[in-house]
């Protein structure tokens, strides 16, 4: 079969790798290596925090997703997640267990040291990891283009369409929705965490996600926007003064990068597999992106081609 999958972000890279797997003839069209989107993203595989607002489906499916990325890019760091809140929001950490499973309550300092004397509870969801997503997605390029997989920057589609543009999609899909999400990248050496941190906040919840190197993503505001410019000053305030909550060595961080990008979501924020326009959409990804691409590309393989992967 030949299949054309338009965009290269995180949903167009793991369609085309399941459909190569399977004996697929595929083409990638995108003007750009990785879908700006997917290169933002904080590449935490975290089901089981994603309940506190996403619905069963996603945590259920989700489950299945490091094994996936694991097979194809290598090892991930598989740390869990630690979810804490400051003093006054000890309310939302209670909220928050109630909505989700698979955690357990810890003293915070016992998992990491550096939070020694600064939050007296947390829970830890040990089974979740994290990758670097844009490591992650120039290996599981590499491994399409091993697979046979043709990367152009420009083309005429051919065989089916797959359609994997995200927010570029809005085209052919009049009910998808932008939500805009902000980050920063920071080298904070004297800050020494191993593992994702989520702190909990009634107005401005964020994560903290280790890259190595003395470097941490801190993400991300989720606001309904079409504005795809750069991070406003507010949300770079957030976003380092959550992180100054979790360390002080924070405040001696150098940003390294500033970002802001446009997620696309559904009405119902859950990603989906569609057929309009004549061609096959996988799109909506939401916040889910690198939790539930790997999931819908292989019910995606398995409804075109059948049989097993190779993923070896």
């Amino acid at each position: 079969m030949i299949c054309t999958v338009l965009g290269a972000g995180v949903a167009g890279l793991c369609a085309a790798t399941a459909l190569a797997e399977r004996g697929a003839d595929v083409r990638v069209i995108d003007p750009r290596a990785i879908t700006a989107a997917s290169a933002l993203a904080g590449g935490m595989l975290a089901p089981f925090c994603e309940g506190e607002s996403a619905p069963d489906l996603v945590v259920r499916a989700g489950q299945d997703a490091a094994a996936w990325w694991e097979a194809r890019i290598g090892p991930l760091t598989r740390r869990g997640t630690l979810v804490l809140a400051p003093a006054r929001d000890q309310a939302e950490l209670d909220r928050f267990a109630r909505a989700t499973r698979a955690h357990e309550w810890v003293v915070p300092a016992t998992l990491e040291l550096a939070l020694e004397n600064r939050f007296a509870r947390g829970l830890y969801y040990a089974s979740e990891a994290h990758m670097d997503p844009r490591r992650g997605l120039s290996i599981l390029r590499q491994r399409a283009e091993g697979l046979g997989v043709r990367f152009t920057e420009r083309g005429s589609p051919e065989g089916q369409i797959i359609d994997c543009r995200g927010w570029g999609a809005r085209d052919l899909l009049p009910d998808l929705r932008p939500v805009r999400g902000e980050m920063l990248l920071v080298e904070a050496p004297d800050v020494p965490l191993s593992r994702t941190l989520r702190l909990l906040h009634p107005r401005f919840p964020c994560y903290i996600v280790p890259r190595g190197l003395g470097r941490y993503m801190i993400g991300a505001t989720m606001v309904e926007s079409e504005d795809s410019g750069a991070i406003t000053a507010r949300a770079a305030m957030e976003l380092l003064s959550a992180a100054y909550t979790v360390h002080p060595g924070f405040a001696e961080a150098r940003i390294l990068e500033a970002s802001a990008g446009l997620r696309p979501a559904f009405p119902d924020n859950i990603p989906a597999i569609r057929q309009t326009g004549g061609r096959i959409h996988m799109n909506g990804m939401y916040r889910h992106g690198f939790l539930m691409a790997p999931i819908l590309a292989e019910q995606l393989a398995n409804d075109l081609m059948g049989g097993l992967q190779n993923a070896g």
